[in-house]
């Protein structure tokens, strides 16, 4: 860890600051098939995308909005953090807490509206109490990731309104290795990154036959301060007084997990257990970094019922561990640990005639605490029992689907005390009954279109911070003040697309749009607490609207000549574009923090075992910020790419090379809520130059 000594600041910012994993290998013949359709440049171009979060019942379309980020375009466009790794996906943003903590938002929503899954399980952690805290999942070990968009989402969580991050990996494996001599395959990254001077790597490596497989996964990742276009100010203790990088950025983690699954006739049986570490500076402060630690222990099954009213039945258990300590420089803060465990069984039933369909029932419960004078929340309990279900009904021209859930929220506290034994928190608790339903029709429309509809209404029971919250919370710069007696969180949403695809080209648009009768907002009181402003989660009217867009447009196809597959050449360009307006309607203003309009591009070549990509990404200026924010000035930020591929042996290696900010730009987010608290000190990274290699085997 790199070392951070304290420096004198004012009492009331004392470690408020708050702040895997493995690729999923599916059969060992469809590795070895893949690596070797790589060899051809129209492969590397076009490679499939699979979501399954979006639906359960296997099939290869979703109703609701989705994407998929795998294989090639993960390897370059991954970063430290899950929602840098995904802010190029259309109509996701992260929140940008500096380069080490980032969580995806989601057509303008975050925090607990935004779920974060782990194979469809629940991440145990606290990333949505605060902008600080990072999730304990490092993109460099990830095998997919997939993003379900809008309330129809609501199937793995009544909080998903904006929408689903499920990471993909393979620690408890769910096929088995072809063949019953079975075999060994495994995968190696290696990268160094210049801007950070980061370090990285990761290994996993997989074996078994048709009754077993086993799994191992190990990573790490070393960064210093990133580097940026401005010459900034630090008063860390050891580091210079001014350089042209962020004070405070630098961040190591390192985890790994072992699993293993048992296969029968009729399905499978798996466990695992995974470690997550990282040390990181939490850049609002000079001072004060973050001590994270997650472990995760998780066990699934699959039982299948041929000829039966069931034809399967899944099961999935997890239990997390969570905990993360802010050091002011050597010294102990604040404590924050959140212990819980999540259980889910889906029965698929067969089919009706053209109807198909999952019923669940889910159930999780954690336990949170704060321990340190200045934690902003006491300590809690939350106990959640949901049924839901999903009906998916075949057509002529497409299909229809239903998606309901009802859901039994308890939170409680038992308040806390100061350390001169006087009450602190107060105890109080609440009980919560919420219920959703989404129906989606898609309809395949000829000429290779298909048209999409989702109707949606959801609702959400507030967080325990949204209810007992009170005291100073640095990474909001502000006194957060909870409000026990808040309601349920009420919203109406529709969204619109069309889709269309005629060979190598595709194009897809959708428009969206919610209303919410009593939208959780943290808001102005007008009051000052302890030198710090007063903000309150209040329940007010509010609507968000917006567009997303995506296509690839084949500019080039070439056949080989002389060498056949080996000489084609392929040239693509891909597009996407989106853009949301969000309302607090009850005053007329624009909520914070939400990203502005934006459009980018990405030209890509490949020649046999060549790639090159050239792209930008351009935010617009963002005007629409609450009275009293500041306005973000717009940016452009370039990027290129050039891979290699190589066959050593039985390995197959991918080289590659990508430089971000290619123009060395300077730009502030305006999803980031330190450009708004601790302006200039934290924009976004400047020019650096990525190399690294991977090797599968």
């Amino acid at each position: 860890m790199h070392s951070i000594t304290p420096h004198p600041r004012p009492r009331w910012r004392t470690a408020a600051l708050c702040g895997s994993l493995a690729a999923t290998l599916t059969a060992l013949d469809a590795r070895a098939q893949d690596a070797s359709r790589r060899t051809d440049a129209s492969a590397t171009l076009s490679l499939p995308e699979t979501t399954v979060t979006g639906n359960p019942l296997g099939a290869a379309q979703t109703v609701a909005p989705s994407s998929t980020l795998s294989g090639e375009n993960l390897l370059l466009e991954r970063a430290a953090t899950l929602g840098d790794t995904l802010q190029e996906q259309p109509g996701v943003a992260s929140s940008y807490f500096g380069p080490n903590a980032g969580r995806p938002a989601i057509r303008g929503l975050d925090g607990d509206r935004v779920r974060i899954l782990q194979n469809s399980g629940a991440s145990i952690d606290a990333s949505s109490l605060s902008y600080d805290h990072n999730t304990p999942i490092d993109p460099l070990t990830i095998e997919r990731v997939e993003v379900l968009r809008g309330p129809a989402a609501l199937l793995y969580g009544g909080s998903a309104q904006g929408g689903v991050v499920n990471v993909i990996d393979n620690r408890i494996p769910r096929e088995p290795v072809a063949g019953p001599e079975g075999g060994v395959t495994g995968r190696a990254d290696a990268a160094y990154a210049s801007g950070a001077r980061e370090s990285s790597g990761a290994a996993l490596i997989e074996g078994g036959n048709d009754r077993y497989a086993l799994h191992v996964d190990a990573f790490s990742r070393d960064a210093g301060d990133t580097a940026v276009p401005i010459t900034l100010g630090c008063a860390r203790p050891g580091s210079p007084a001014s350089a042209r990088r962020i004070c405070n950025s630098a961040n190591r983690a390192w985890g790994g997990a072992v699993g293993g699954t048992a296969f029968f006739d009729r399905g499978y049986l798996g466990a695992s257990l995974a470690g997550y570490r990282s040390d990181y500076g939490t850049v609002a402060e000079d001072d004060v970094s973050i001590g994270m630690r997650s472990t995760r222990a998780a066990l699934e099954g699959l039982w299948r019922f041929p000829g039966g009213l069931i034809e399967s039945v899944k099961g999935q258990f997890s239990h997390g561990d969570y905990q993360h300590t802010e050091f002011e420089g050597a010294e102990v803060g604040t404590v924050f640990k959140n212990r819980g465990s999540e259980g889910r069984i889906e029965a698929k039933h067969r089919a009706f005639g053209r109807l198909t369909g999952v019923w669940g029932l889910q159930w999780e419960g954690t336990r949170f605490s704060a321990l340190g004078e200045e934690a902003f929340l006491p300590p809690s309990r939350t106990r959640a029992l949901a049924l839901f279900a999903h009906e998916e009904l075949g057509t002529d021209w497409g299909q229809l689907t239903f998606g309901a859930r009802v859901e039994q929220v308890r939170v409680r506290t038992e308040g806390a005390l100061d350390a001169a034994g006087e009450p602190r928190f107060a105890a109080g608790s609440r009980r919560f009954t919420p219920g959703s339903a989404a129906l989606g029709a898609l309809v395949h429309a000829g000429g290779g279109w298909q048209l999409s509809g989702n109707l949606a209404y959801t609702q959400r029971a507030p967080k325990d911070y949204e209810l007992f919250a009170d005291g100073p919370h640095v990474a909001t710069a502000a006194w957060e003040l909870g409000n026990p007696a808040l309601g349920l969180e009420r919203s109406t949403s529709v969204d619109v697309g069309a889709q269309w695809k005629d060979g190598a080209h595709r194009f897809a648009v959708t428009a969206f749009a919610s209303r919410y009768g009593n939208f959780i907002g943290l808001l102005p009181t007008g009051r000052t607490v302890d030198e710090l402003p007063e903000y309150a989660y209040t329940g007010v009217k509010a609507r968000f609207a917006g567009l997303e867009a995506s296509g690839t447009v084949r500019l080039l196809a070439r056949q080989g000549l002389w060498r056949g597959a080996a000489d084609a050449s392929v040239l693509d360009l891909d597009l996407r574009a989106d853009a949301v307006r969000a309302t607090n309607t009850s005053t007329g203003q624009p909520l914070p923090l939400i990203a502005p309009a934006r459009v980018g591009a990405t030209l890509r070549w490949a020649n046999g075992p060549w790639g090159a990509r050239l792209g930008f990404d351009h935010a617009m200026a963002q005007h629409r910020v609450p009275e009293g924010s500041r306005v973000t000035a717009g940016y452009t930020l370039w990027n290129a790419s050039l891979t290699w591929r190589q066959k050593l042996g039985h390995a197959q290696l991918q080289w590659y090379a990508r430089v971000d900010n290619l123009g060395n730009r300077l730009a502030y987010s305006a999803t980031s809520i330190l450009t708004q608290t601790v302006f200039p000190n934290a924009p976004l990274p400047g020019r650096s130059v990525r190399v690294g290699v991977q090797a599968t085997f």
